[in-house]
């Protein structure tokens, strides 16, 4: 069967298009523009990031006996066993934080973005009430010893962060507000309303913390933002917000339960408190980058002046670019 060739300026390729020459002129403006564009947002970005007050506490090492801190069996061991892990650390405030005042923990060295991790999850389980037995991406914690569905299952939710921090300033607590703290799309359409935690943490191998069974997974913002998997292995969650401001050297008491365990793979822990700027917390390297592309541009549009100017090249003529016009000799004749 033989069809009708169609020929239009589209199949002929024959529609207008522009195709700029790139004459010295045209390459030292536009390396110019460049770099005065990126330049200031460069500036402004590092500006900002400046501003942004941060205080970073690591405390994986000092929230441990003195006797066991050089010697990584005792410290699994401590951490695996049932006595009381509080601890006490104080934070200086070194200027004033205005709120809301951000609280983060950082976990280094730990592989969220591992393949087996990751898919170690059922995203209709957490979404959908009858879906409970929906089990089997979810291995190895999939169902209890007695063969009951695990409620979320999977090696992500199992091993949710559990540990805890309480802030006070001169005796007086600092409340942390845990509301809002997740995404509003996960909460709305990857965690139902209706779908309850069961039989969670009840094997005799416990990963980290557990859940209130009375309350839906939508509201469990703590897992909500724990599920969203890291993309490298130095990472920060949200924990909650200070809604009051801190002064400059103030002294903070966090008073923690060092419960989760790092100490199997090395891990370190650390307790953020940040306050952030128009363009989120603080971040050097958008400033860094901006700054170096613009620079680079300028730099090479001096060069190409100079260039220019000491030693031009003599430009062809441009009429012999189109391949279906007449040749400038053709129209002079």
């Amino acid at each position: 069967m033989c069809t009708k060739r169609t020929d239009s300026r589209f199949t002929q390729q024959e529609l207008p298009a522009c195709k700029p020459l790139l004459t010295p002129g045209w390459v030292i403006t536009t390396f110019m523009l460049v770099g005065a564009l990126f330049i200031p947002i460069g500036v402004i970005s590092l500006v900002a990031s400046h501003r942004v007050v941060e205080i970073v506490h690591q405390y994986e090492t000092e929230c441990l006996p003195l006797q066991i801190r050089d010697n990584k069996d005792l410290k699994v061991a401590y951490i695996k066993s049932n006595t009381s892990k509080s601890c006490n650390q104080t934070l200086q405030v070194p200027k004033h934080m205005k709120h809301p005042i951000y609280v983060y923990y950082q976990l280094d060295n730990f592989y969220q973005n591992h393949r087996r991790y990751v898919k170690s999850r059922n995203d209709q389980q957490l979404m959908k009430a009858g879906s409970a037995n929906e089990t089997d991406s979810c291995k190895p914690e999939a169902t209890t010893g007695n063969g009951l569905p695990i409620v979320p299952c999977g090696l992500i939710a199992w091993s949710l962060f559990n540990d805890t921090y309480n802030f006070s300033r001169v005796g007086k607590p600092l409340t942390v507000n845990k509301k809002d703290i997740s995404w509003k799309s996960d909460r709305d359409h990857k965690f139902g309303k209706k779908v309850y935690p069961k039989n969670f943490q009840n094997g005799t191998l416990i990963g980290g913390a557990k859940l209130n069974e009375s309350i839906p997974l939508s509201e469990q913002e703590d897992l909500i933002v724990w599920m969203r998997t890291a993309a490298l292995p130095t990472f920060r969650k949200l924990y909650g917000r200070i809604e009051e401001d801190l002064q400059e050297n103030d002294t903070i008491t966090v008073n923690l339960f060092n419960n989760y365990n790092t100490y199997t793979f090395n891990g370190k822990k650390k307790v953020v408190l940040s306050t952030t700027s128009f363009l989120g917390g603080k971040n050097n390297f958008l400033g860094i980058a901006y700054l170096t592309v613009g620079g680079l541009c300028f730099f090479l549009a001096i060069v190409f002046f100079l260039v220019h100017i000491i030693k031009p090249r003599p430009l062809g003529d441009p009429a012999y670019l189109s391949w279906n016009r007449n040749s400038p000799e053709g129209r002079s004749s």
